[in-house]
């Protein structure tokens, strides 16, 4: 039987968005709670799975191989403090590319329910970004937007303050709550 999983974005969600990208391990700030969060969240039975879009391969300011160095640092980081990670996904073309993997299209979450078994109509993804709950509808998951990285900013320029079509919490740890007691 497929398993439900939880997908996390990275930048903004699990470690601190930057506007000049996170370019080198040196740049990767973890936000506060993040493990606590996961730790608690490795406990369910969710796949848990990072997807992020690294732009900055695309547009030549980093490396296809330092974009996966820094997200293989991300996973054993979080390993190390007692979370888990079961995939990590990352999409490392420029915005024009017109790739599928590209968030707001679904192609990373397609690509680790294919190689991972999961059923996605039981998962849940959260990130910071509109194309975040955009890729989350296209695949038939649940969308979670967390109020840190981009988020308040996403909310604000969306207009969505008053009646957001998607939960909106403050952060990873509120979107770890709210899976955790609906599983309850």
């Amino acid at each position: 039987m497929k398993r439900p999983a939880v997908f996390l974005d990275r930048d903004g969600v699990v470690n601190e968005n930057r506007s000049d990208y996170v370019k080198s391990w040196s740049e990767v700030v973890f936000l506060p709670g993040v493990f606590d969060a996961l730790r608690r969240l490795a406990q369910a039975d969710f796949a848990i799975v990072l997807i992020t879009n690294q732009s900055a391969v695309g547009r030549g300011i980093i490396s296809y191989q330092e974009a996966v160095h820094i997200n293989q640092r991300v996973v054993e980081t979080i390993r190390a403090r007692g979370g888990r990670v079961d995939g990590a996904y990352l999409c490392p073309h420029h915005p024009d590319a017109n790739c599928e993997c590209r968030k707001p299209r679904p192609g990373l979450l397609l690509q680790a329910a294919d190689e991972l078994d999961l059923d996605l109509g039981r998962s849940y993804v959260i990130g910071d970004a509109i194309t975040d709950m955009q890729a989350a509808d296209a695949a038939g998951a649940q969308p979670i937007l967390v109020l840190t990285g981009r988020g308040q900013e996403q909310v604000r320029k969306a207009g969505l303050a008053d009646a957001p079509p998607w939960l909106v919490v403050a952060d990873l740890g509120a979107a770890v709550d709210h899976i955790l007691n609906e599983r309850t």
